[in-house]
């Protein structure tokens, strides 16, 4: 219970801390920029492309009902392009706008970069100066190192429910067919895919920050890292299904987050086991670490 209590307390205290920090504000800057751009761009290119379709169809004589099925059929490949044509998922995300799914991807592939920049310093911003030494004296290492890793969590699902709650509105606006009822629904689908899938590389950060004293350096490596694993997933998937190099997708998390979306509960508890088993193994080599080190 003591252990608990601990921990509570370093995550409140480190919480209030980052809230406070301008880099919570920058990184919200950041990150709203970025999801800002890609929405924008996104959504130009779909009404560039709808008016490129609509205009050659005029041309050629088609009716409303023949551009309308034309419309239709593209936005069925480009969801079927972003759900790897599974039928189930297809026929889930139908009503979301394609501007939502497209960016979600994006924002998807550059999260864990976000993360790092969020919290590579979170262990070593403290062991370099040896500051660690006067929370250790008054608290477990292991309660030190889940409070911290607690607040970063709790502020990165804050700052990717106001991003997310953004894009939402803006498709609401923009989708006038895009009913209340299914924002909300998808608006917490979403989060919370963004959610299981950024904890592992939260954890992923916990770790790489413990290894070393030198934030900079903690910085350097978890980009490495981050590099490693895509390189990982993006030759196991090139391998194919009967490539000699296929079991390193399995190795990489990236390659569980396509089924965060999925209605099925199977496929959804079967990759949010899959990054909770990738948290759990990084945090506990990030107290394995903690715990033999001279602070």
């Amino acid at each position: 219970m003591d252990g608990l209590k601990e921990t509570l307390v370093i995550w409140s205290a480190e919480l209030r801390r980052a809230v406070r920090s301008g880099r919570a504000l920058v990184l919200l800057g950041l990150y709203s920029m970025f999801s800002a751009l890609v929405l924008l761009v996104v959504g130009w290119l779909a009404r560039e492309v709808r008016t490129a379709v609509g205009k050659q169809l005029e041309d050629a004589g088609a009716n409303a009902d023949a551009t309308a099925q034309v419309g239709e059929e593209m936005r069925k490949g480009m969801l079927g392009w972003f759900t790897s044509n599974d039928t189930a998922m297809m026929e889930a995300l139908s009503q979301v706008p394609l501007e939502v799914l497209i960016v979600f991807k994006i924002t998807l592939f550059f999260l864990p970069a976000y993360v790092v920049l969020m919290g590579f310093d979170q262990i070593s911003g403290e062991v370099g100066p040896r500051s660690m030494r006067y929370l250790t004296v008054r608290a477990r290492r292991s309660s030190v190192l889940l409070g911290k890793f607690l607040s970063q969590a709790t502020l990165l699902l804050g700052l990717v429910l106001i991003i997310d709650l953004a894009i939402f509105v803006y498709a609401r606006i923009a989708n006038p067919d895009f009913g209340f009822g299914d924002m909300a629904l998808n608006l917490l689908k979403f989060w919370l895919a963004a959610i299981v899938f950024s904890l592992a590389y939260v954890s992923l950060t916990t770790l790489c920050s413990s290894l070393f004293r030198s934030p900079a350096v903690s910085l350097v490596f978890n980009f490495i890292v981050l590099f490693v694993f895509w390189l990982m997933d993006t030759i196991g998937r090139a391998s194919g299904d009967d490539g000699r190099l296929r079991f390193l997708r399995y190795l990489s998390p990236s390659y569980y987050a396509g089924d965060l979306l999925h209605p099925k509960l199977a496929e959804f508890a079967a990759s949010g086991a899959a990054y909770a088993a990738f948290a759990t193994i990084f945090l506990l080599g990030a107290y394995g670490i903690l715990r033999v080190r001279d602070l």
